[in-house]
């Protein structure tokens, strides 16, 4: 079923598109080859494949700077949970990020803006094909008419939500038809947008089923526009707002946690936990990944794949992952040990990994030495990482395949997998929730909802296969397989703890549990930003990192102007006197 969702695009869009010239007397009446025609378009097959279309562009088609769905460029390379990785010199324009200099001629931002409006171009055109078919002798069912366009809606704008992220105010664009007068290219960035966006996701709740319409696992649902509405609300801080879509999707019974380590691999996709998954294939003649899938893989060793070791995991963060004596998080920075890391180390030195206390969602998440990286073996360290002094000693794990599921990478190697990406799921919803909750000040209730993300942690599939020795990892390793990889231990905050007795430090642990669940995906700077904290974590940071490594010295983040990413100087050039540049730029 996933398969069949993402080639239909392909089976109708050449369909209806490829069309062959005769030598007949009326050839000039008939569109080139590969043009498709508005009768082709403006007809049942047609308007569905241009809605298939327009999902596939939830992937976008920029690596780096457009970052599309995962936004690692812009929520984790430009926070403290991950940095660029790979050598200093490879894609410079991301060190700008990394860096908080970049200015308005970075192509990372023109990459962004293109794959956002390519988007919302695609499901505008979805919207003028199914309204002219509605015209013809030949309308689409008046339920599934409905379902379309709620659907295109609901990508709309998603797509806006995703310019919003990075550019502070965006111009809204809907079709033709419903702007009349007034064209497409003529709207204004006057504002963030959040009417437009609010709007269509409105439109898509009251008119999308509860359940995946065909059956598809792709497709979306009430449920999956009100997680990206509630997500829309919660990046405004309107938590009245937000709390009930939050509540709806809790009481529909529909979804629950899995095995945490299920909503990362191939073969537990689209499973009870997921609102909104991105689906991706590698058949044995296409491949349709997330564009972050090889750029993330060790450029080296046996799970390489041909990757090019970008997107390595922070020291700040592995080190948010130790817990104390009672497996609960360690809240205060300060009070957090440093955690034993082969920085500067070769694969032939001695290392020996931390014994400290870990929560075991650091061994999903960060792919590190002495411990098994998804079945494809000892983490050797260095020799495995491109340019260990620039980007650090680690490398992400959630966007890798395991090694049992290379077959399922019917495509190349490998290398744009066809692993498929969770953008909502239930535990967004439980989090997002216990922050509602403390923000009403209820306490107990937060408690309750965190406790549901702990104990899924401590119940879940640890990383096993403890390794005793510390040279020859790569030759000769001495590992015992019936224990974990680490001292694992993760509990849940028991009744009256004092975490729980105050507001302000209930936030906090909200904050910590969202992090530790949500590491190297697409939360962490939008968080800090409508958390209002970006300033002195980041610094803070900052000032830490730049002792692991050199990098960042001298980096400031200036919070009245690193909050948003300036609009691509071409495209303000190009409209001039219709989209205004960032004041701070």
């Amino acid at each position: 079923m996933k398969n069949k969702f993402k080639l239909l695009f392909t089976i109708l869009f050449i369909a209806s598109m490829i069309m062959t010239l005769s030598c007949s007397e009326d050839f000039l009446t008939k569109e080139p080859p590969g043009v498709a025609s508005a009768t082709q378009m403006n007809t049942k097959d047609g308007v569905e494949a241009l809605l298939i279309s327009t999902y596939q562009a939830t992937k976008g088609t920029g690596r780096f700077g457009a970052a599309m769905a995962t936004d690692w460029t812009y929520a984790s390379g430009a926070s403290d949970d991950a940095y660029k990785g790979t050598s200093a010199g490879d894609q410079s324009a991301f060190n700008d990020v990394e860096r908080y200099q970049a200015l308005p001629s970075n192509g990372y931002f023109r990459e962004r803006w293109r794959d956002c409006y390519n988007g919302v171009a695609r499901s505008n055109v979805v919207l003028e094909a199914l309204w002219a078919t509605q015209k013809t002798a030949a309308p689409i069912g008046d339920v599934r008419a409905k379902q379309i366009e709620a659907e295109a809606k609901m990508l709309r704008a998603w797509f806006h939500f995703e310019a919003n992220k990075v550019f502070e105010n965006i111009p809204y664009i809907k079709t033709v038809t419903e702007l009349g007068t007034v064209k497409p290219e003529e709207i204004k960035n006057t504002d963030p947008g959040w009417t437009g966006i609010e709007e269509d996701l409105q439109f898509a709740i009251d008119n999308l089923p509860t359940t995946k319409i065909n059956n598809e696992p792709g497709r979306a649902t009430k449920y999956a526009a009100e997680a990206i509405k509630a997500h829309v609300f919660m990046s405004q801080n309107k938590f009245a707002s937000a709390k009930p879509l939050l509540d709806d999707i809790i009481a529909s019974s529909k979804f629950s946690l899995v095995d945490f380590f299920w909503n990362f691999d191939m073969t537990h996709e689209n499973n009870v936990e997921s609102i909104f998954e991105l689906q991706c294939a590698a058949t044995g003649a296409s491949v349709q990944a997330m564009q972050l899938a090889g750029p993330c893989m060790h450029q080296a060793g046996p799970a390489s794949c041909g990757g090019w070791g970008f997107f390595q995991p922070s020291q700040d963060l592995f080190e948010a992952y130790q817990v104390d004596a009672n497996g609960l998080p360690i809240l205060n920075v300060a009070a957090r040990a440093v955690l034993a890391n082969d920085m500067g180390k070769g694969s032939g030195d001695d290392f020996t990994p931390t014994t400290a206390a870990i929560d075991p969602r650091a061994d999903w998440t960060i792919a590190r030495r002495g411990v098994d990286y998804l079945g494809w073996g000892i983490h050797v360290g260095n020799s495995w990482i491109r340019e260990q002094n620039n980007g650090g000693p680690y490398m992400t794990k959630k966007y890798m395949h395991k090694k049992e599921e290379q077959s399922l990478n019917a495509f190349g190697t490998g290398f744009d997998n066809a692993k498929n990406y969770r953008m909502y799921r239930y535990s967004h919803i439980i989090l997002w929730r216990a922050e509602v909750a403390v923000q009403e000040n209820e306490l107990e209730v937060a408690r309750g909802l965190v406790n549901q993300i702990r104990n899924r942690a401590k119940t879940s599939t640890k990383v096993m296969g403890l390794c005793t020795s510390t040279k020859n990892l790569a030759t000769a390793p001495v590992v015992d397989w019936t224990k974990p990889a680490a001292n694992y231990l993760v509990e849940p905050y028991p009744a009256g703890s004092p975490v729980f007795a105050s507001k302000d430090e209930a936030i906090k642990a909200v904050r910590e549990e969202m992090r530790l669940e949500f590491a190297t995906e697409n939360l962490r700077f939008f968080d800090l930003r409508r958390w209002g904290i970006a300033n002195t974590v980041l610094n803070n940071y900052i000032a830490k990192d730049s002792k692991f490594r050199n990098f960042m010295v001298g980096a400031v983040y200036n919070p009245t102007k690193n909050d948003y990413w300036p609009l691509p100087q071409d495209q303000v050039d190009l409209q001039k006197g219709v989209l205004t540049q960032d004041a701070s730029y």
